[in-house]
């Protein structure tokens, strides 16, 4: 696995380049539970790469890229039985729209959190998506501006190691 090293202080490193990053507004945490808005500290795999084909060509990435369409969603209800997965809208759970506006998830990476097996509460929808331009906190995600994290994917990343401080 092709790991980049994803920092406390929001500092994403790969290859001996180093790029900042917006991390959850709650900073890193070993204990990650929905709705805290920390970033989990691990090994993340990155699954796949979900991206929007109207505003960016496919992204070149070392995982499978799939585009996505208005009525893809994410649930984040940890009563639902899809809970952390991709779901069609509209949902009857609690779910996060994909095909977003404000273009943060143009590109997004499908981090692997809590997804083998599934715990309810314990964080759903941790991405590797677009940062805002002023690198304001996520929920919980890492983010980099667009031009970074096409880079970053076409280097060839399967994975983050997110470090909590000491």
């Amino acid at each position: 696995m092709t790991e980049a090293i994803v920092h406390a202080d929001g500092r994403l490193e790969l290859h001996g380049r180093i790029w900042r990053c917006a991390l959850g507004r709650a900073g890193v945490r070993e204990r990650k539970q929905e709705g805290d808005g920390a970033t989990p500290a691990g090994v993340l795999a990155l699954r796949r790469v979900l991206y929007r084909a109207d505003r960016v060509a496919k992204p070149r990435a070392a995982v499978p890229r799939e585009p996505i369409g208005a009525q893809d969603g994410w649930c984040d209800d940890p009563s639902h039985a899809d809970y952390n997965r991709q779901v069609r809208l509209p949902h009857p759970g609690r779910c996060e729209e994909l095909w977003r506006r404000d273009g943060l998830y143009d590109v997004v990476g499908v981090l692997g959190w809590n997804d083998a097996p599934v715990v309810g509460g314990r964080g759903s929808a941790i991405f590797l998506h677009v940062a805002r331009g002023d690198y304001a906190p996520t929920e919980g995600c890492v983010a980099l501006v667009l031009a970074d994290l096409l880079a970053v994917l076409q280097a060839g990343v399967t994975g983050l190691r997110v470090l909590a401080l000491p």
